[in-house]
């Protein structure tokens, strides 16, 4: 399935003139679009709760108001809240404010595709999603250049909301790198997907239970910790620059035949049909589910993990490894 790349000379900024752009929430990816949309001229307000976030972002120097207050000003509501949070505060704050007319964006599709949010007809509802954290946006704004994005219309009751979608990847500097077209089904379900089985579990659980068996057999933690967990970067960093060829043209041809040989002995094919079911669990709606059900209940079984991977020896091993390089 081929996939439609575009850049700076396809989208215009002339698409968000006259327009007030609410930016609701401002983490690490609101204060970066918030700042990036600015920078290229756009109307830019910031709705938060009062607090450290209401605090930066008038210290930043935007007019912040409640969420509410920026939802009824707005022309354009872009909610970049943590996904959990959408659908209580939209109802709560947003949707009496959504008339016929404004514009609907999120930077991931969760909450549309999961049905957390039910934009109102006449509304134009789209997704304008950079492909790296907040820091990165604004870094690499800010040196003249940008992250790669996608963008993905839901609804077009305008006859325009590509063109906005494309205006806003443009001013946050996403165009200059490339943008994907594509669904916002395409990005949630993707986007789950690479999280949950290769970045974060996948990736998480693999330098754990290397770390493990390296000190159940006896070797040094802080040895186990570099192998396993702190040259990962430096693999990945080979990767990013150049696909995994680059990477094998920079190890040792030792490590590289061991990636032939072993890789395929540790990751095999059940391997695969696992990330088959947490696939269709994504697909289904079953994953969304049980997290939003976990959110609602106070996320108890979530701080519990992050309460045991806190006591990992992974993390204690590696805080005392992170320390030898700090500057004193």
């Amino acid at each position: 399935m081929s996939i439609n790349i575009l850049h700076d000379g396809d989208a215009s900024l002339d698409a968000l003139s006259n327009r007030t752009i609410a930016v609701i929430g401002f983490g690490a990816q609101g204060r970066a679009q918030a700042l990036c949309l600015r920078d290229s001229g756009a109307n830019v307000i910031v709705g938060v709760r009062p607090g450290k976030s209401f605090d930066a972002a008038t210290q930043e120097g935007f007019r912040t108001m409640s969420v509410a207050e920026a939802a009824a000003a707005a022309d354009h509501i872009h909610i970049l809240l943590p996904d959990e949070m959408h659908g209580p505060v939209y109802e709560s704050q947003i949707k009496p404010s959504m008339k016929p007319g404004k514009t609907l964006s999120f930077s991931h599709g969760f909450s549309i595709v999961f049905g957390e949010i039910v934009p109102p007809e006449g509304c134009d509802v789209l997704m304008v999603a950079p492909k790296g954290p907040g820091t990165e946006v604004r870094k690499r704004f800010v040196e003249g250049f940008g992250v790669p994005g996608l963008i993905a219309v839901e609804r077009n009751a305008s006859g325009k909301a590509k063109d906005v979608a494309l205006a806003m990847a443009k001013a946050e500097g996403l165009t200059r790198a490339g943008v994907l077209e594509c669904t916002m089904k395409q990005e949630t379900y993707e986007d789950l997907f690479g999280e949950q089985n290769v970045l974060c579990g996948g990736m998480v659980d693999l330098m754990k239970y290397g770390f493990e068996t390296l000190i159940e057999a006896g070797y040094p933690p802080e040895m186990a910790y570099f192998e396993c967990v702190h040259e990962v970067k430096l693999i990945m960093d080979l990767i990013y620059e150049g696909g995994i060829q680059k990477m094998n043209a920079v190890i040792s041809n030792t490590a590289e035949w061991g990636e032939y040989v072993n890789g395929p002995r540790i990751i095999t094919p059940d391997v695969k049909a696992r990330m088959k079911e947490s696939l269709k669990d994504i697909e289904t709606g079953k994953f969304a589910k049980a997290w939003i059900a976990e959110a609602r209940a106070g996320a108890p079984n979530l701080k519990a993990k992050r309460e045991a991977l806190g006591q990992h020896p992974v993390e204690i091993t590696g805080a005392k490894i992170r320390s030898l390089f700090e500057q004193k």
